[in-house]
């Protein structure tokens, strides 16, 4: 049962790290800021990007994405591998329960980050956005690329606090570490294709991502306290309880 335990910890981790990617797409910070990033990227204007798209534009709006996304990836995959071996070295180099140190360390730190995404903790530090800025178009596929490292590289207000979260997270299970950051880009590549192609639901998702943020923070917030408290393991008895009851009774 212990092997299924720490898988099904795992996948509850995976899962949380996939919808806080998801959450700093969705952010207002980047979602309104979506068409103009594609504008630039591919150098079709604002007012041609909301209009219908033939196979040729479609086709060039998500190959340069691609690679913006690539860009996104090498950063936060690098800072997320990065954290798994602090958090080991940490572990290795102190005597004593660290693990446990470091895993509540990361409770408080996501139950603030939290409390700031959702607009009840003001930290004017984590308002700052620390980005490239460039007035000239990039050049080609190799241009988006680094538009995608020089966009993950920014501390902006929504995307710094989350991810930092999930570095945490990282940091307090260096086995699983690079998978929560890989399971992280893929939450946030996959609205970001989603959109590129789908470009009119922008303005819809756009009206509602402040309830969006609200119940992302939320989630934070209670996966903080699960954290610090320690209880993953009781509520990752309790599912497996809880499927298997379900289980027999299908049988029975």
């Amino acid at each position: 049962m212990g092997g299924i335990e720490t898988d099904t910890i795992m996948g509850i981790g995976m899962i949380l790290a996939f919808g806080a990617g998801a959450l700093s797409f969705l952010s207002p910070c980047v979602l309104p800021i979506f068409p103009a990033y594609l504008s630039y990227i591919t150098g079709i204007s604002v007012k041609e990007l909301q209009g219908n798209h033939d196979v040729k534009i479609r086709s060039k709006l998500l190959s340069h994405s691609a690679f913006f996304l690539l860009g996104v990836s090498l950063i936060f995959i690098s800072l997320g591998i990065g954290a798994s071996y602090l958090g080991q070295l940490i572990q290795s180099l102190l005597a004593g329960n660290t693990g446990l140190l470091i895993q509540r360390l990361a409770g408080v730190f996501i139950l603030f980050m939290g409390l700031f995404v959702g607009g009840w903790l003001n930290i004017p530090a984590l308002m700052k956005e620390k980005r490239f800025q460039s007035s000239k178009s990039p050049v080609g596929y190799m241009g988006t690329f680094f538009v995608g490292m020089g966009f993950a590289a920014g501390w902006t207000p929504c995307i710094g606090p989350i991810f930092g979260s999930i570095l945490f997270l990282a940091a307090s299970n260096p086995a699983q570490g690079t998978t929560y950051t890989v399971m992280y880009v893929l939450g946030f590549a996959l609205p970001f294709l989603l959109l590129t192609f789908f470009l009119g639901s922008t303005r819809w998702i756009t009206r509602h991502s402040q309830v969006i943020m609200k119940t992302g923070s939320i989630i934070m917030m209670i996966m903080g306290i699960v954290l610090f408290t320690g209880q993953m393991p009781r509520i990752t008895e309790f599912l497996l309880q809880l499927v298997e009851d379900t289980w027999f009774e299908k049988l029975g």
